[in-house]
């Protein structure tokens, strides 16, 4: 898609822009035309040429801040790419009610607080680029298969793909798209400072490596193309969709290798 400007003239909100996958995300969408505003608690590694916008997605008042300076320096707003989140790791019995809260909050109700102030403005931009107008959000392969020691972040992923759903059934008839992006494991910062706190981290590499059948971990860019493609005109008829980016791990079952 290089040299492509199809998100010429669109406005853009990134959440979690300034790291990861967001932040390959927003580089996709300057390079492609877009005017792209980044919303994150530290936006010091947001890409050039975007709008940096500091606030939680914790906080409710900070959003609704957010969203409406975004809209207003850029003129409109036709998608918003709802990317902020965190991992988590153990069972059900190693994380305590403080810290399921503090997650669900994240990756869940951050959603919901940036949705609830976009849609407006949203609805505004449909009206002129009809087919245009979307939001897509970074779920994972644990909403949809069983991985160990991921209850807690399994659980959030689980809840974006259902409000996922049903924000695509609530807003398809005023010409808003809404879509998520299930990634298997990606090649991020999160998963560094977990191969870092690994006893052995060149064995746990190669074990995140094999789960998925292509044999290594998705890049940062795969995941951002597959949202970018959602976000843009393209994707016009596409809403209520949940598009796996997981080198296979979702569907395919494999034999062992030499067997």
């Amino acid at each position: 898609m290089t040299g492509t400007r199809d998100f010429e003239g669109m406005g853009a909100l990134v959440t979690g822009g300034a790291s990861g996958i967001g932040a390959a995300v927003t580089a996709m969408l300057l390079e492609r035309g877009a005017r792209v505003a980044v919303l994150d608690r530290e936006t010091s590694g947001a890409p050039a040429g975007a709008l940096a916008v500091e606030a939680d997605v914790t906080d409710d008042a900070a959003v609704r801040a957010a969203v409406d300076r975004a809209a207003a320096e850029l003129g409109a707003l036709h998608t918003v790419v709802s990317n902020a989140g965190i991992g988590s790791i153990g069972t059900v019995e190693d994380n305590d009610d403080e810290e399921w809260g503090r997650v669900l909050d994240i990756n869940v109700l951050g959603m919901v607080r940036t949705a609830r102030h976009a849609l407006p403005h949203l609805r505004r931009a449909a009206a002129d680029r009809p087919g245009a107008v979307s939001i897509t959000q970074t779920c994972s392969i644990a909403a949809t298969a069983g991985l160990p020691q991921r209850a807690l972040y399994s659980a959030s992923k689980g809840a974006v793909l259902s409000l996922t759903l049903a924000m695509a059934a609530d807003h398809v008839r005023e010409g808003i798209r809404v879509n998520c992006v299930n990634p298997g494991t990606a090649d991020t910062p999160w998963i560094g400072r977990l191969l870092g706190s690994a006893e052995d981290p060149a064995a746990e590499r190669a074990a995140l490596d094999a789960r998925q059948p292509m044999g290594r971990l998705v890049s940062a860019d795969e995941v951002a193309a597959a949202i970018v493609y959602l976000a843009s005109p393209a994707a016009a008829s596409v809403t209520g969709t949940a598009l796996a980016v997981d080198g296979g791990m979702q569907g395919l079952r494999l034999r062992p290798a030499g067997s």
